[in-house]
C-alpha cells in the first residue's frame, strides 16, 4: 500500500465505521478499486485503522467510560456484548466463509437499507422517549442479541443492527446511537485482539517496523475523521433520523451488484 491508499482506506474506516452504512461493505469493495490487494499487511492495517476509529468513541464519551464508580455502564455492555461473543465463537467458520461473498454483502446492504427505511418511518410514528433515559438491562441485553444480526450477515453493518435494536427497545434516536458506540468498544476490541492473534501467528513478518509508518499514518486519520463521523452523526439524526443513510446503502448495494454483474460477464 502506498501512502494515498493508506489515507484513503483510513478516511473511509473512519466515516463508516459508526455510520449504519456497513464499514465491511465498503472496505471490501474500496480495495479493488484503489488497487489493493488482499494481503497479510492489509488485514493487520485494517485492525489498527477500526481500533483507531473505535478510540475515538471512547475519548468523545470519555465520562461515561471512566466513571468508575457507575458499575451498572460497564454491567450493561458486559451483558449486551455477550450474544456476540457466544455466536462470534460458534459461527466463526461460517463467518470466514461468507465474509469474502461480495454477492451477499452486497444484497444485504439493500435489503438493510430497506430495514433502516422502514424502522425510521415506523418509530417516526412514536413518542421519542427522553434522551436522559438510561438503557435498562433488559433493553441492553436485547440491543446485543440485535448486533448477532450483524455477524450473521456480513454487509449489514453491526451500527445499524445494534441502532434498530435499540430503536425496537423504545430507546431515543440518540440513546440508541449512542448505545450503539458504546457496544461497539468492547465487541470490536475483542474481535480484533483475535483477529491480530491470528495474523501474528500465521504471519509474523508483518509486524516489522517498515510497515510502522503507514500503520500510524492510517491509525492517526481514522481517529480523526472518526471523530467528526460521530459528533456528525448524533446531530444528523436528532433532525433528519436514519432514511437518508438508507436510501444509501440501497443505491449503494445496487451499484455493487451491477459491478459483480459486470465483472462476471
Amino acid at each position: 500500500m502506498n501512502t494515498i491508499q493508506t489515507i484513503l482506506i483510513a478516511i473511509i474506516e473512519g466515516i463508516t465505521e459508526f455510520l449504519p452504512i456497513s464499514s465491511t461493505a465498503h472496505m471490501k469493495f474500496a480495495n479493488p478499486f484503489l488497487g489493493i490487494a488482499d494481503s497479510p499487511f492489509v488485514d493487520l492495517y485494517e485492525i489498527v485503522i477500526q481500533l483507531a476509529a473505535i478510540l475515538s468513541v471512547v475519548v468523545i464519551y470519555h465520562k461515561q467510560f471512566f466513571n468508575f464508580k457507575d458499575y451498572r455502564f460497564y454491567l450493561k455492555l458486559l451483558l449486551a456484548v455477550l450474544p456476540a461473543l457466544v455466536f462470534g465463537a460458534l459461527l466463526k467458520k461460517y463467518i470466514d466463509a461468507v465474509l469474502d461473498n461480495l454477492w451477499v454483502i452486497a444484497t444485504v446492504m439493500v435489503l438493510g437499507g430497506i430495514a433502516l427505511i422502514f424502522i425510521d418511518r415506523y418509530f417516526k410514528k412514536q413518542v421519542d422517549p427522553k434522551d436522559n433515559e438510561p438503557i435498562q438491562f433488559k433493553q441492553a441485553f436485547w440491543v446485543g442479541c440485535f448486533q448477532v444480526l450483524a455477524i450473521v450477515f456480513p454487509g449489514l453493518s453491526r451500527s445499524a443492527a445494534t441502532i434498530i435494536g435499540g430503536l425496537s427497545q423504545k430507546l431515543s434516536k440518540q440513546a440508541a446511537a449512542e448505545f450503539s458506540f458504546f457496544l461497539a468498544v468492547p465487541t470490536m476490541l475483542a474481535a480484533s485482539a483475535k483477529s491480530t492473534l491470528d495474523v501474528y501467528q500465521e504471519h509474523p513478518e508483518v509486524f516489522i517496523s517498515d510497515n510502522i509508518l503507514n500503520l500510524c499514518i492510517g491509525g492517526f486519520v481514522a481517529f480523526i475523521v472518526a471523530l467528526v463521523s460521530v459528533k456528525f452523526f448524533i446531530q444528523f439524526v436528532q433532525k433528519r433520523g436514519f432514511a437518508l443513510f438508507g436510501w444509501y446503502r440501497i443505491a449503494l448495494g445496487l451499484f455493487m451488484l451491477i459491478w459483480l454483474f459486470l465483472q462476471k460477464a
